[in-house]
């Protein structure tokens, strides 16, 4: 009788929803008929006989109905077809459940159709309609539209049932506080969904979109797939919806540059929408296609018309990814119905060709779901009468709520091998395995299984093929490119900084040892030394602006940040510092008067302003923004190796966060010295000085090389701020070139002077030594002089005093003439007893005191003045003999004040 139902058109079956489909036990009738033949003969032995051959066998075969209530959607449009494809299925699980032995084999499932219409109203009002009339119902099987089965499973917790769906996919129907009591042998879509979350975690795709088909398990399926994709980071960048047209929501996609594109449609939408993406070239390499709202069945491209050609379609669809459920077993191992999978679709088809009817996509979980509803009822019916026969009290009958109970109970533990693989329930749900299967070519190949029990997702790689030389990207990718000085230009550069190192050591170890040499004195050599410390430090910064982070550590690139720019900042102040005293020396020497040339030394005073003011604010700069290692993102390029990739250079370089404020106060301040260093320069172009190794045209090129060096070095730098190699090679060739240069300039002409005149250069050298001696000698008669000079002044003294008690005595013999003239007389008896043996002493005398006096005025002056003034004696015109000083000149010559505007040369005046 089934089948001839689930063989009949939607209108037939439509005028049988309340009758009631069973299938009786053979034999019945005739027990009866064999009793009154027993009672009739009264044989006893016959009838014991006939009882236990005949009777006993007939009652092992009698079955107890369990009445079912089946809901599906009979007369709605599309709803007569699905029936019809999954009655064949069910047949089969009745007709197999038959030839179970005890328990299982001693009931019989009893279906009542209802039709729902695919309406919520009027499938509850079946459902009741169908209590109403009875009999008691014992669980509710089927159901395949979401609204009437979200209802329905909503209710059944307050009308005691429980029911056993082969379609309830919505997510929202895995809320087990809301539908309990349902359970279902399809995983919900939920699955699909965590799926495509595990697909685009494995392959790292971080950016997607969605493009749904209006409908409402669609919607919900969508909302659910959102609500993981955020749970895993997931970037869902549009999500679109279509109901006839396709096309123009794939356009969207198209203009927000999505690469991976997940598709939740129905499969007779498949071709349309392929049909687009071939038109709107949304396919390729560059682009991965996902699609998990197919459901079970396959695809069928070009089934439907879509304006594109077979191949089109094919192209498109190639290397797309299909989720759907596994519908039957990989084993051939047979289930608890005893049937392999193969054996059961080989059965199924032969049913299906004879009633001519369509495969329904759900056939092998409605066969696997009879299944689960039988043995959970006879499991319990079981329970149920061995609780009756051993209990305690008699005639006790268990209620509804209690049956429920057990029959939830025995739901969560029901576990079977079934066509569709093994069957058993977590939260509801049924646990089973969701297969990946990649288009290509013209046929699906399995690459992928996802198992819902152990939320493992296991991927066959050798199986899978992308158009592209890997999976698609989720969107261009930006890589990441660090801009760094190469080894071997840092190599070249730093070589060239270590030997002009090289060669300012070994020339200022060369003025050091040589300080005395009349050409290195001619030319300032305290001067020669502190520009060549300049030209060392600014050689110096040039090593450690080339290092960076794949060498050294991120703090001490930090602290390398501040030394570079000190050692470059000062030396630059200490060489220009040099060279504009010379140039203000030789330019004032020129301009003013030779009474203003006291003047020139405030000059040097100004230069050390200027050396303190670096320092303050270099030190300002350290302690109030220092400098940091920073990254600077720069333009993004193409790369031409790959269309989808796109290049984000980036450099790191030192700087901090008023980094112009600082730049502008140190250019503000050594900008206008430069320009006066140049003015000055250029005024004394043509004045020539008179010394064969020393040109005012070197002083005025070195000068204007400094000034066009450092601009040049300070616009380079910013100009290429963009690419460090580029930066460090042109800021280290100005630099170096600047001190190779000045080298050359300044100190080579000397050296090649010293080569070329090494002979002129020894004899003024032996020169200078007999100099030297007549110096020591000059000095040693200095000391005797002043040695002499004490002596006469002491001599001078004392004939001073002696002239003055002489006088004192002749004036006080006057006076007392008359009163002491016998102490007199005595006295000159006495003077003359004692002296007797000398002669006396008369103005005459040679050794008298004035002519003493006479002598020393004579010769002592010329004794005082004897010496050479060309070797540092006195000279004639001093009128002074013991009070005088002796005025030394100095040995170095000083450049006189008469300058001629042209060829003017500036001679050494002693």
């Amino acid at each position: 009788m089934l089948i001839l139902l689930a063989a009949r058109p939607p209108q037939t079956l439509s005028c049988l929803q309340h009758k009631r489909i069973s299938f009786p036990a053979g034999g019945s009738e005739s027990s009866r008929q064999r009793g009154k033949m027993w009672k009739q003969r009264m044989d006893v032995f016959m009838l014991l006989l006939v009882w236990r051959l005949l009777v006993g066998p007939v009652l092992a075969q009698v079955r107890h109905p369990l009445p079912v209530l089946w809901m599906m959607p009979v007369s709605s449009e599309g709803g007569g077809g699905l029936t019809a494809g999954v009655a064949p299925a069910v047949r089969l699980a009745l007709q197999d459940l038959k030839k179970q032995p005890p328990p299982l084999g001693n009931y019989e499932i009893q279906l009542q159709l209802l039709d729902s219409q695919c309406e919520a109203s009027s499938g509850l009002k079946a459902l009741f309609d169908a209590m109403w009339a009875g009999p008691k119902y014992l669980l509710v099987f089927g159901g395949v539209c979401p609204s009437v089965t979200m209802l329905i499973a909503r209710s059944l917790p307050a009308l005691n049932l429980v029911q056993v769906s082969f379609a309830a996919t919505p997510p929202s129907l895995s809320n087990r506080k809301w539908y309990g009591n349902l359970f279902s042998t399809v995983p919900s879509d939920r699955a699909l969904n965590q799926v495509t979350v595990k697909l685009l975690q494995r392959y790292k795709w971080t950016r997607v979109s969605i493009v749904t088909q209006e409908g409402p398990r669609h919607s919900e399926m969508k909302k659910d797939l959102i609500r993981q994709l955020l749970k895993a980071n997931v970037q869902v960048v549009s999500t679109v919806s279509f109901y006839d047209d396709a096309c123009s929501s794939l356009k969207k996609l198209k203009e927000r540059d999505v690469r991976i594109i997940i598709g939740q449609f129905e499969d007779d939408s498949a071709s349309e929408v392929f049909c687009c993406a071939y038109r709107l070239n949304l396919f390729g390499a560059r682009y991965q296609w996902i699609v998990t709202g197919g459901g079970t069945a396959g695809w069928r491209l070009g089934w439907q018309f879509s304006g594109c050609t077979a191949n089109n379609l094919l192209t498109a669809a190639d290397g797309s990814i299909r989720l759907q459920i596994r519908q039957l077993s990989s084993t051939n191992a047979p289930g608890v119905s005893g049937r392999t999978p193969q054996n059961y679709q080989d059965a199924y088809l032969r049913e299906l060709i004879q009633e001519r009817s369509k495969v329904s996509p759900l056939h092998a979980f409605a066969y696997d779901a009879v299944w689960v509803a039988a043995k959970a009822l006879s499991q319990v019916m079981e329970a149920v009468k061995h609780r009756e026969k051993y209990s305690i009290k008699r005639n006790v009958t268990v209620s509804e709520e209690e049956f429920q109970k057990m029959l939830l109970e025995v739901m969560k533990q029901t576990q079977f091998e079934g066509v569709t693989g093994p069957v058993f329930f977590r939260n509801g749900e049924r646990m089973t395995l969701i297969e990946l299967i990649q288009f290509q070519g013209s046929s699906g190949v399995l690459v992928g299984e996802f198992s819902t029990n152990t939320q493992q997702l296991r991927l066959m790689n050798h199986l899978l093929k992308f158009k592209g030389s890997g999976p698609a990207k989720d969107q261009t990718e930006v890589r990441l490119q660090q801009r760094l000085v190469s080894l071997l230009l840092y190599s070249i550069v730093s070589s060239v900084a270590t030997v002009t190192i090289i060669i300012t050591l070994t020339i200022l170890c060369f003025i050091i040892i040589n300080r005395k040499h009349w050409l290195l004195r001619a030319s300032g050599g305290s001067q020669d030394e502190l520009l060549l410390l300049g030209v060392l430090l600014s050689s110096a910064s040039v090593l450690i602006s080339g290092l960076d982070e794949a060498l050294l550590s991120d703090r001490t690139l930090e602290l390398l940040c501040s030394v570079r720019l000190w050692i470059l900042s000062v030396g630059h102040t200490v060489g220009f510092s040099v060279l504009f005293i010379k140039t203000w020396r030789v330019y004032s020497l020129c301009s003013i008067n030779q009474r203003q040339q006291s003047s020139l030394q405030p000059a040097g005073r100004v230069l050390l302003w200027m050396f303190l003011l670096d320092v303050f604010v270099l030190t300002s700069w350290q302690i109030l923004d220092p400098l940091r290692r920073v990254v600077m993102q720069h333009r993004l390029e193409s790369d031409p190796a790959d269309q989808d990739v796109i290049i984000q250079p980036y450099s790191e370089h030192c700087s901090s966060i008023n980094m112009e404020l600082w730049l502008t106060a140190v250019y503000g301040y050594k900008g206008p010295l430069l320009g006066l260093g140049c003015f000055l320069a250029w005024s004394i172009r043509t004045v020539q000085v008179d010394h064969p190794a020393v040109h005012s045209k070197h002083l005025t090129l070195s000068m204007f090389a400094l000034t066009v060096f450092s601009v040049l070095g300070v616009s380079g730098s910013l100009l290429t701020s963009h690419n460090p190699p580029v930066q460090f090679c042109l800021s280290s060739a100005l630099i170096l070139g600047c001190n190779i240069f000045i080298l050359s300039l300044l100190f080579g002409t000397k050296f090649l002077y010293l080569w070329s005149n090494s002979s002129e250069l020894q004899s003024e050298a032996a020169e200078e030594g007999a100099e030297e001696q007549l110096r020591r000698l000059n000095q040693q008669l200095k000391s005797r002089t002043t040695q002499l000079d004490v002596e006469i002044e002491t001599i001078t003294m004392q004939l001073s005093e002696t002239s003055e008690s002489e006088m004192l005595h002749h004036t006080t013999r006057e006076k007392n003439n008359g009163e002491v003239r016998s102490v007199t007389h005595a006295a000159q008896v006495f003077a003359e007893d004692e002296n007797s043996e000398r002669k006396p002493s008369s103005p005459d005398d040679v050794n008298s005191p004035e002519h003493v006096r006479r002598r020393l005025s004579v010769q002592l002056p010329i004794l005082h003045h004897s010496y050479l003034p060309a070797i540092g004696g006195i000279s004639a015109s001093s009128s002074s003999l013991f009070s005088s000083r002796e005025a030394f000149v100095h040995h170095d010559a000083l450049m006189t004040t008469s300058c001629k505007p042209d060829n003017t040369h500036l001679e050494p005046q002693l």
